[in-house]
C-alpha cells in the first residue's frame, strides 16, 4: 500500500527561511533509514504561499488568486508534479487537466530545490518544479470512479505530459475516511481518523510510502513531525491504479 504524508505549513514555514541545521539533518537521517528499507518512495518540500496561486475552473471560467493565503481551504484529491520552463507553462497544463475534468479547484506551488535550501549552488539551467493538488469533491469523496470517456481523455493528457518530458510524478488520493490527521502540541501528537473536512493551514511538503498498513504510516508520520516541528500532518492512502 502506498501512503502520502503531507505535512502542514506553520508560521515559520510561511516566512520562507531554510530549515534549522537540525532539521534538515534529521529529515536526511529519516529518508536515508526509509530508502534502505525500501519505504521512502519519493518526497517534496513546498515554497511559502506567498509563491502560490488558488485556481478555480467554473462552467468553463478560470479565476486565479495569488498568495499569500491565511485562510485557504484545502483538502486534497489528487497530485501532479511538473517539470517545465515557466509558472505560465504549469498553469497552461492545469488549463489541460480541467478540460478534462471539468469544475476543479487546485493549488499551485513552486517545489523547494535543494539549493533553495542552501545545501547546495543553485546549477545553470536549474529546473524549476511545481506542485498542482486538486481539491476533493463529494464525487470524490464517495471514491466514484471516472466514467469511461473521462478516464481516456485523461490517460491521455498523461501520456503527453509524460513524452513532454513536464510530469513527474502524479496519483489520486482514496477518500478521507481511509486517512488520518495528526496534530502536535505540547510534545504529544494526537491521532483522529478520517473521515474528516477542508484544513486551513496548507501543505508545506510530503512524503510518498510504501507501506503495510495505515497505523505504520501514522508511525511514521509521528517520527517525521517530531523531526519538523510542525502542528499537523495529514496521513492519505493513495488510490489503486
Amino acid at each position: 500500500m502506498r501512503f502520502m504524508v503531507m505535512h502542514k505549513m506553520t508560521d515559520e514555514m510561511e516566512k520562507g527561511l531554510p530549515p534549522e541545521p537540525a532539521i534538515i539533518e534529521g529529515v536526511g537521517k529519516l529518508i536515508e533509514e526509509g530508502s534502505k528499507e525500501k519505504v521512502f518512495v519519493s518526497g517534496e518540500g513546498l515554497k511559502p504561499s506567498s509563491q502560490r496561486v488558488h485556481i478555480v475552473y467554473k462552467s468553463g471560467k478560470r479565476t486565479m488568486t495569488n498568495g499569500p493565503f491565511t485562510d485557504a481551504r484545502e483538502l486534497p484529491a489528487g497530485f501532479a508534479l511538473m517539470r517545465v520552463r515557466s509558472k505560465e507553462e504549469a498553469i497552461s497544463w492545469c488549463d489541460k487537466l480541467a478540460a478534462v475534468l471539468g469544475d476543479v479547484e487546485l493549488f499551485l506551488g513552486a517545489v523547494n530545490e535543494a539549493w533553495d535550501l542552501g545545501m547546495m549552488p543553485k546549477p545553470e539551467n536549474a529546473p524549476l518544479r511545481f506542485l498542482a493538488m486538486h481539491k476533493a469533491d463529494e464525487r470524490a469523496e464517495n471514491e466514484a470512479p471516472p466514467d469511461p470517456h473521462t478516464k481516456a481523455k485523461l490517460d491521455a493528457l498523461i501520456d503527453e505530459m509524460t513524452k513532454a518530458g513536464v510530469l513527474q510524478a502524479t496519483g489520486g488520493l482514496a477518500s478521507t475516511k481511509k486517512g488520518a490527521r495528526i496534530r502536535f502540541k505540547g510534545g504529544k501528537s494526537t491521532v483522529m481518523d478520517g473521515p474528516f473536512t477542508e484544513s486551513k493551514e496548507l501543505i508545506a511538503g510530503y512524503a510518498i510510502l510504501d507501506l503495510p498498513s495505515k497505523a505504520a504510516a501514522i508511525d511514521w508520520a509521528v517520527r517525521f513531525g517530531e523531526v519538523v516541528k510542525v502542528n499537523e500532518i495529514e496521513v492519505r492512502q493513495m488510490s489503486e491504479g
